[in-house]
């Protein structure tokens, strides 16, 4: 069996796309902190390091079975730790319980220190990263990620980081979880062909390629005008127009994408990566904000 360093392991856990896990984590603690909540910053930085490992963990197990049900090929661009050859398939699954048994540990004992409520979000965050394959290929792998990456970090972190759940930082979950989709989903738009070669139904195959990507440009733009209004409605400092400066990359990804109708699954190359991207600077300029506020 081939060795492999610390980079080819990390490198199979898709380190690219962890914006989307740990962003939610990181601007909720810095809304709880705009609105002036007493934060246990150790439980709060705790819940973010599990949830990434957790999405580690979700991102190997997603590659194993994606592998296995013939979905990601050597010609396809997905799971290419397994495709190219790199790992074998029990090294990939290994690797996913590993990670997932040390998620779940770590879980556990912030539970023990946090309060039992924590344990519903942690279980369904936990179910919902275990059956995301079947879902993935049931057409609702995008309501999956919503809930796993959005809504449920969003109301875990404000929990463990402050004894108890704060609905209004739910106004983070549309900006935040729109954008982690899109991830998802203009993967799934490029990958519509390939999917339909291993008999499963993406969200993206159902609804086509040409309004798929007009649903992606919808879940990129849509945040920009949440933030506006959430200013206008004082959910949000004016600061927050700071996320603004997103714009140029997010108009540059739709852009990209909507050459999909005309160039085919070759325009979308790179796409999901540049919205992870997206998804760091935008969550980043809005924590900047946040943080930024409570000076004033």
């Amino acid at each position: 069996m081939k060795k492999h360093s610390f980079k080819d392991w990390l490198t199979a856990t898709r380190p690219w796309s962890f914006p989307a896990s740990a962003m939610p984590v990181l601007a909720t603690l810095a809304y709880l902190f705009w609105r002036e909540y007493t934060i246990d910053w150790f439980t709060g930085i705790w819940a973010l390091i599990n949830i990434v490992l957790f999405h580690a963990a979700g991102n190997t197990w997603s590659d194993y079975y994606d592998y296995k049900r013939g979905v990601d090929r050597e010609d396809t661009i997905g799971g290419m730790s397994l495709t190219s050859k790199m790992f074998e398939p029990k090294e990939i699954i290994t690797l996913a319980i590993i990670l997932l048994t040390i998620a779940t540990i770590g879980g556990c004992a912030l539970i023990i220190v946090t309060g039992l409520p924590i344990l519903y979000v942690g279980l369904a965050g936990m179910l919902l990263t275990v059956f995301y394959p079947w879902l993935k290929y049931h057409a609702l792998g995008d309501v999956d990620i919503f809930l796993t990456y959005s809504l449920l970090p969003i109301l875990g972190t404000s929990y463990v980081a402050t004894g108890a759940f704060h609905c209004e930082a739910l106004w983070l979950a549309i900006p935040i979880g729109l954008i982690t989709v899109g991830i998802l989903h203009s993967n799934n738009t490029r990958d519509i062909e390939h999917d339909k070669r291993a008999n499963i139904k993406t969200f993206a195959m159902l609804v086509g390629g040409k309004a798929a990507t007009v649903l992606y440009t919808l879940e990129i733009i849509v945040p920009f005008l949440w933030i506006i209004s959430g200013v206008i409605a004082g959910a949000f400092p004016v600061l927050s127009l700071l996320t603004l400066i997103a714009l140029k990359p997010a108009i540059d990804n739709v852009r990209k994408a909507m050459c999909y109708t005309k160039e085919g699954a070759t325009a979308l190359h790179g796409v999901d990566e540049m919205t992870a991207k997206l998804q760091l600077i935008f969550s980043l300029l809005l924590a900047v904000s946040l943080f930024v506020a409570t000076l004033f």
